[in-house]
């Protein structure tokens, strides 16, 4: 365990060397922060804080920088994470709030985070799995063709053309829409095929019973089908500012980034609740080894349906990275709660 002190020196190293991109020495350290000890003594920690692998000389006779050690501890002792201000507060809010649909609450999520971070964004769509039914539509498109209509509480709307096996009445489609509805609405997916089996059974007529069930098959694999597994990146050509920190190449990153499963897989080790943090080699993927990612689950009602982050260098300014996270992950919870 370090001492208190050399933890102020630590943290005094990781602002310096955020702000700056410049390796840190002693003199300037005293020089800027009121450490309360002598340059010698400062001196004396930093040989100490290098010893231990929390920070390291990238080259002689420069000062020194963090390590992926160094900063893991830094982001593990911070006090809090930085508060936004009202009016960045009042511009998420405004910015959001004009959403039309789950597609445009996305995109405009992506777009807030890589502006407000200046990294690359990354958001999951809701999970269906984690999703409730708010209502099922039926429309005839003809005698024999319906149209499926699924909406859920995270605003997602989901629709499939459904041939049916024999002509369908307006009749018969109402009652349809009315039954389905009374089982399903407010109910989990995973509960949903239960609430349904023996819904065929109760139409009288052979060839109803037949469409019914041909709609409840089409309902089912809807649910069932992987459509989580989507999210929206932005921000990419943020990387290019940071040249100085990916300094053979950035290459590996970008060709990691343009994978879809490591980014779903980079979300699904976050934790579900709280915020995540992974910083330089605890990203299990190598071209994502001179990167941090901040992410933290998005959703309504105190579940988190999905996830959202950032991904930048290790050289990030964890707080107000983990600030605008957290703030735009609130916000998207609750216009998914009023939608």
């Amino acid at each position: 365990m370090l001492s208190e002190r050399r933890l102020e020196v630590l943290r005094a190293i990781v602002q310096d060397y955020v702000g700056t991109e410049e390796p840190v020495g002693s003199k300037a350290l005293t020089e800027r922060h009121k450490l309360g000890v002598s340059p010698a003594t400062v001196r004396n920690d930093m040989a100490v804080l290098e010893e231990e692998g929390y920070i390291a000389q990238p080259h002689t006779s420069a000062g020194r920088i963090p390590t992926d050690k160094g900063y893991r501890l830094f982001v593990d002792r911070l006090a809090g994470v930085k508060p936004l201000s009202t009016p960045e507060r009042r511009a998420i809010h405004n910015f959001l709030d004009g959403a039309v649909d789950l597609d445009d609450v996305v995109g405009r999520t992506v777009r807030l985070l890589a502006q407000l971070t200046r990294q690359v964004a990354v958001v999951q769509y809701p999970s269906l799995t984690r999703s409730t039914v708010r209502h099922v539509e039926l429309l005839s498109l003809a005698p024999a063709r319906l149209m499926l209509v699924l909406i859920t509480d995270t605003g997602r709307v989901e629709q499939r053309v459904i041939d049916c096996p024999a002509p369908f009445g307006e009749t018969s489609l109402a009652d349809l829409r009315a039954r389905l509805n009374s089982r399903v609405v407010g109910r989990r997916f995973a509960d949903v095929p239960q609430l349904v089996q023996d819904l065929p059974e109760s139409f009288e007529e052979s060839e109803d019973r037949a469409t019914v069930s041909t709609v409840l098959a089409t309902l089912l694999e809807t649910l069932v089908e992987e459509q989580e597994e989507r999210l929206m990146i932005g921000g990419t050509a943020n990387l290019t500012r940071f040249g100085h920190d990916f300094p053979l190449t950035i290459r590996p990153v970008l060709e990691a980034l343009e994978e879809q499963v490591v980014l779903l897989k980079l979300l699904g080790e976050a934790k579900e609740s709280g915020m995540t943090v992974r910083i330089g080699h605890e990203n299990a993927h190598e071209g994502l080894n001179s990167t941090s990612v901040v992410s933290v689950g998005y959703g309504s009602g105190g579940e988190a349906v999905a996830k959202l982050g950032v991904v930048g260098p290790t050289r990030m300014d964890y707080p107000g990275t983990m600030g605008a996270v957290r703030a735009v992950a609130r916000y998207v919870g609750q216009i998914l709660a009023e939608s």
